[in-house]
């Protein structure tokens, strides 16, 4: 797919479709990602990008703010540690996320930013593929319900879900939530494979399994599944 480095907006990815218009997103990397008409030019792409620009900006700044600062801890069992150095670079070793920063640069500059997150999103979905299936597949024993396979994705705008073919995917930001939440939210999901809604039966599923549920649900509500 074509990219354009954009001075104020950072990369863009272009993706060609069958719409008729130029539609904007957040990619799971952070970076902005937009779909225009399947055989628009790049020239016609670089003046739709330069006329929606403010619309542009919203996107991006609809993305969570990531404050970096030493000894921050990344999923589980990671840990971010920043140093001075010669010039930028971002090392993952062991347990250990090293963020070394040149001479002129600064934790709050996009491109530090950008670049540490992309190895955190390497680091949740390690650690996503580590914990959750084993915990998933224990609830479902436990509580008697069956789903079909189990997917890891990074979609911002939810945790999970579950379609009706019984396929749970799971956002890989899970492994920075507390484990009860972590908890709720595969059993919610579970659940989904019984009431494909939110029902008062597929709540009374919930229940079943986490009588705890409303105590979860509301504090899920103070966390955000971007990252």
């Amino acid at each position: 797919m074509p990219i354009i480095e954009d001075e104020e907006l950072g990369r863009i990815t272009v993706r060609r479709t069958s719409g008729s218009s130029m539609r904007a997103s957040m990619a799971p990397n952070g970076t902005l990602r937009v779909a225009v008409p399947r055989y628009a030019p790049m020239f016609m792409v670089r003046r739709m990008i330069a006329s929606s620009r403010p619309n542009l900006r919203k996107v991006l700044d609809s993305k969570p703010r990531l404050i970096l600062h030493d000894g921050m801890e990344v999923g589980k069992s990671h840990r971010l540690h920043i140093r001075r150095g010669q010039s930028f670079s971002v090392r993952r070793q062991g347990l250990q996320l090293t963020v070394t920063l040149g001479p002129d640069d600064s934790s709050d500059d996009r491109e530090v930013i950008e670049s540490v997150r992309s190895h955190i999103h390497a680091v949740l979905r390690k650690e996503a593929k580590a914990h959750l299936p084993k915990r998933i597949e224990y609830l479902a024993k436990t509580h008697g319900f069956d789903y079909t396979s189990l997917r890891f994705t990074h979609a911002s705008s939810r945790w999970g879900s579950c379609n009706s073919k019984k396929t749970i995917s799971l956002n890989i930001a899970l492994m920075s939530l507390p484990f009860e939440l972590i908890d709720y939210v595969l059993i919610h999901e579970l659940a989904h494979t019984v009431q494909l809604n939110h029902s008062k039966d597929f709540w009374q599923e919930v229940a079943r399994a986490d009588p705890n549920y409303l105590k979860h649900r509301r504090s899920l509500k103070q966390h955000n599944p971007a990252v």
